[in-house]
């Protein structure tokens, strides 16, 4: 790796890692209002502000979520990394979703980031899901986007798993030849 500036910020990012195995406990009110205001501040082009996101935190709402995801893409579809044992919350005791008006997916990139960096910084692990996207499209979509209070013009943009980290993964390699520096 090259010479870097080194702080705690910096070793947040550093050490951000896909997490998939949750212990069963609730995030507490602080760190969801703490992520939240993270989530907040998250840049956006030319200051929009197009997201919206809701916090999934009810835990019968999740598994069924789940059951009308693989009851509309297959419960033998390998749409998201454990797929065969796990839902596609991974068991996550927080599911936030992001929406918005349009196919702002830079600025749902840049409010993801802020939320996973906020939250490994305070303990918290994060999955981030895209898959899930046909749960909100069509007769289920409208369904959930009704449910969660969203919408039907409203565009699911990524879904993100939160919850306290119940295992350590290995570190997977970064490629730093895709990096240039052209001076």
């Amino acid at each position: 790796m090259r010479e870097i500036i080194e702080n705690p910020v910096v070793e947040e990012i550093l050490t951000r890692q896909t997490i998939r195995t949750f212990t069963p406990e609730q995030i507490t009110e602080k760190e969801l209002n703490t992520l939240i205001a993270c989530a907040i501040k998250a840049p956006s082009g030319r200051n929009s502000q197009p997201c919206n996101v809701r916090f999934v935190q009810n835990a019968e709402m999740l598994k069924e979520m789940n059951i009308d995801f693989k009851n509309k893409i297959g419960w033998d579809t390998p749409a998201y990394t454990r797929w065969d044992t796990d839902p596609f919350y991974h068991d996550s005791p927080t599911f936030a979703v992001i929406f918005a008006e349009n196919k702002s997916y830079m600025d749902a990139g840049l409010m993801t980031e802020n939320i996973c960096v906020a939250a490994k910084a305070i303990g918290l692990g994060t999955c981030i899901v895209a898959s899930v996207a046909p749960l909100f499209e069509g007769e289920t979509g409208a369904k959930w986007k009704e449910k969660l209070n969203v919408p039907e013009q409203w565009e699911f943009l990524i879904g993100i798993c939160i919850g306290y980290p119940a295992e350590k993964p290995e570190y997977k390699p970064r490629d730093e030849s895709k990096f240039i520096v052209i001076k």
